[in-house]
């Protein structure tokens, strides 16, 4: 596709996402308020000058999952998404783009308003392991201060682009800003533009107990991918929760619990 961002994307095949997990899951997919009744754990406890490993998954046999969207808010496209999400009553995690979301106001707006979780996927999309660590900070809060100022919070959780991050960044963004990082354990390669039934087929294939999956809501074959997709899931059974709710922290808005 002709997106810069998914260009580069096809040069960089992330690889080796951690599917690290918190375990002991039990309770509601969709805890409206205070701690996600117990559905996961937050990641391991940091030692000291250390971080949370990054959360790929949840082990856990309860048909639970997290769906998230990275590299938007899209104009058009995001709000399509917002709708079927809506129909189906079902809240997700959008990783946002600071320089996409500062045109994007109003989505973020109603993003927030129709329950779903804001992360933080960086302002430009860079590959991070390039970035002094005041370019990296600068990434990072950039994008956290557009989403307090829009809707009165701040992002808690982290999605590097391209899934690359070092320990050493990993480590200075959670010491630093408290910002734990995510990844997936759900990939159906939608920055690949196949068909929607190729997307909708490889998420229902892959999808599992407490898994996070990936996808891209400034794609159009995903957006027409989501119905049947949700369909199948919900078919199969699955509940649906924010990631913040899947791993066991209290709800984006009332912020990360620290270890």
């Amino acid at each position: 596709m002709s997106d810069p961002i998914h260009r580069t994307r096809r040069q960089i095949l992330a690889t080796g996402a951690a599917l690290v997990a918190a375990s002991g899951l039990s309770g509601h997919a969709f805890a409206q308020t205070g701690r996600a009744q117990s559905l996961g754990q937050a990641p391991r406890t940091a030692m000291a000058g250390d971080a949370p490993d990054p959360i790929g998954r949840v082990r856990t046999l309860r048909p639970v999952l997290a769906l998230s969207f990275d590299d938007g808010p899209h104009p058009s496209l995001t709000p399509r998404l917002l709708d079927i999400l809506a129909a189906r009553q079902i809240r997700a995690t959008f990783f946002v783009l600071g320089d996409r979301a500062v045109r994007n106001r109003p989505i973020l707006r109603r993003m927030a308003a129709e329950g779903h979780e804001i992360g933080n996927h960086t302002w430009s999309h860079p590959r991070l392991r390039g970035l002094s660590d005041a370019a990296l900070l600068d990434e990072i809060d950039l994008t956290a201060q557009l989403v307090d100022e829009c809707v009165g919070h701040r992002p808690v959780l982290l999605r590097p682009p391209y899934g690359w991050i070092s320990r050493e960044q990993r480590k200075l963004i959670y010491t630093e800003r408290r910002l734990p990082t995510v990844l997936w354990s759900v990939d159906p390669e939608d920055w690949r533009n196949p068909p929607p039934a190729v997307v909708a087929g490889r998420i229902l294939e892959q999808a599992h107990p407490g898994a996070i999956v990936l996808s891209h809501d400034i794609i159009a074959a995903t957006i027409e991918a989501m119905p049947v997709t949700l369909d199948g899931l919900i078919e199969r059974g699955f509940a649906f929760a924010t990631i913040s709710e899947l791993i066991g922290s209290p709800r984006w808005t009332q912020g990360f619990v620290k270890s």
